[in-house]
């Protein structure tokens, strides 16, 4: 008896995806109460680690195997940056405005594919620079108020997730998806702990679900969206990651009393019309099979 189709068995992986990225914010917020960014990106790390290292023996060591460490590292140290100000963001902007500012990443990733892979800029790609610079400016709005710093580090933040994609690429080609994972565990690991000491807070027993929440939800973020890219089309995965923002505006508004701004949505609607033109034109032009 055959299982379901493709399309249904990657829209569940990306629910997944949703439910793990929503459930890592909610306990970043709640993490925020007690204790400084770095802790909780150390400790974010360290329940990474411990789970990837208590599936290793049944994976087996060759997973781990790569000739590009200093890839790996460079790519870590990327997206501890983007983490860093993605934590920062949580703290000073409404949970919505912080995913809305994260869905430029694939714009800043296209925009690098140009001089960093030698990827062209045909017609798609740029339609979705255009729409995504506009999204930008209405979410951001300059002129029309004052302009939030915590906005501008949060797309410092997508920049930098944009690079940590460009890093991916040639070690998806070599490296497993696991060694990917658990080399940014490893090194991230020490690069939060050291500025973390300074100010560094006892976790309390009420801290310790939401610990092991924002470290399980990390991890169950990168496989439900690997399991699901590699299941379905990207023409079905991006819309369905699209969805993380009126999810995440819900939570907002329901536990933390956030507003639902109008012009954050439209924003990120245009930033996401642009990208779901250039997939839905790549995939014409390079379809599966």
């Amino acid at each position: 008896m055959s299982g379901p189709p493709a399309a249904v068995r990657g829209a569940l992986w990306m629910g997944g995806a949703l439910l793990s990225f929503s459930a890592m914010a909610i306990a970043v917020r709640e993490l925020l109460h007690s204790m400084g960014n770095f802790e909780i990106l150390f400790l974010r790390s360290l329940v990474s680690l411990l789970l990837l290292l208590a599936v290793l023996p049944r994976l087996g060591l060759g997973r781990l195997k790569t000739r590009r460490f200093g890839l790996h590292a460079l790519r870590s140290v990327l997206h501890l940056g983007g983490q860093y100000a993605w934590v920062y963001a949580i703290a000073m902007l409404p949970l919505a405005t912080v995913f809305a500012i994260e869905f430029t990443m694939p714009v800043w990733t296209a925009l690098l594919a140009i001089p960093l892979l030698g990827e062209r800029l045909n017609r798609g790609r740029i339609v979705m620079l255009v729409l995504g610079l506009a999204g930008i400016l209405v979410i951001l709005r300059p002129g029309f108020g004052v302009l939030q710093p915590a906005a501008l580090v949060m797309l410092a933040g997508s920049f930098a997730y944009a690079l940590t994609m460009i890093a991916t690429k040639p070690l998806s080609r070599e490296d497993s998806a696991f060694a990917v994972i658990f080399y940014m565990a490893v090194v991230q690991l020490p690069l939060a702990l050291v500025p973390a000491l300074p100010q560094w807070v006892a976790p309390t027993l009420a801290d310790l679900p939401w610990i092991v929440v924002v470290g399980t939800a990390g991890l169950t973020a990168h496989l439900c969206l690997a399991r699901a890219v590699r299941i379905a089309d990207a023409t079905l995965v991006v819309p369905i990651d699209f969805l993380r923002l009126p999810l995440i505006a819900v939570v907002g508004a329901i536990f933390y009393g956030e507003k639902i701004e109008f012009y954050i949505m439209l924003g990120a609607a245009i930033i996401f019309a642009g990208t779901w033109y250039s997939i839905r034109r790549e995939s014409r032009r390079f379809p599966a099979g």
